[in-house]
């Protein structure tokens, strides 16, 4: 998940962006001080989860939480905060969690294995009931516009921030998350193996056993992207195993 920490104390969003960095499920973690960065955040790069203060400068998350609610599809919110007495508000204001400081790494991974399965239910609630899928995905490259056919993609995956769709004849780097590209194109030939990579399953040649019990897939492409823990189950059921 695409993830944004909303405070206003550094030494805060250090620590808690160190804490999410060791979650599995967490793809990005991104940082804002005030409401008007993390809207800026926002309409930069999609964000699947926010971990929103209450008390910010001269501001309130309170605030940032109710604009969020009435966004079509809306992050979901876990406050952080050092203050227990919100609770009851926060949770009015359709919150998933509220996690109070000082943060411990157990009682964040709690809070984001809850937010992942919330995550991967409203996915599961779109694949059920899809936007008609595109067929090619626009791709800018300097003074060009590239149409990319979705059957000709190999696999998307994000490294160093930057997002890239592979097809066998070349590169593509986009600005778009991988979310934003896996709610676009068809499940379920193409697949979420990893945190940071979309397959098209029609493209895997060779799948070899890796560490802890995982995989790694080599595409048509020669290109090898590992399976994590967390897309397991649906990967095996998906090619068979």
């Amino acid at each position: 998940m695409h993830t944004l920490i909303v405070d206003d104390e550094p030494l805060a969003r250090n620590e808690l962006a160190y804490l999410l960095e060791q979650c599995e499920e967490i793809t990005s973690v991104r940082e804002a001080d005030s409401i008007e960065e993390a809207l800026e955040q926002m309409l930069q790069k999609s964000v699947d989860l926010i971990f929103l203060d209450i008390h910010l400068t001269n501001e309130s998350g309170l605030t940032l939480a109710d604009k969020l609610n009435h966004l079509k599809n809306p992050p979901l919110i876990i406050f952080a905060t050092a203050y227990d007495d919100y609770a009851v508000k926060a949770f009015e204001l359709n919150a998933k969690d509220y996690v109070l400081k000082p943060f411990e790494q157990k009682r964040i991974q709690q809070a984001v294995t809850k937010a992942y399965k919330m995550h991967q239910k409203e996915n599961q609630l779109l694949h059920e009931f899809p936007q008609e899928p595109l067929n090619a995905i626009p791709v800018q490259l300097e003074d060009r516009i590239f149409l990319v056919k979705t059957e000709e993609i190999i696999a998307v995956g994000v490294e160093n921030g930057e997002t890239t769709i592979y097809t066998k004849k070349r590169e593509y780097p986009i600005n778009e998350p991988l979310s934003a590209i896996e709610k676009k194109i068809s499940f379920p030939t193409f697949l979420r193996v990893h945190r940071s990579y979309l397959i098209n399953i029609n493209a895997i040649e060779e799948i070899q056993p890796w560490f802890n019990h995982t995989y790694q897939v080599t595409l048509n492409n020669q290109l090898k992207i590992p399976v994590s823990r967390s897309y397991m189950k649906e990967f095996k059921e998906q090619v068979g195993l």
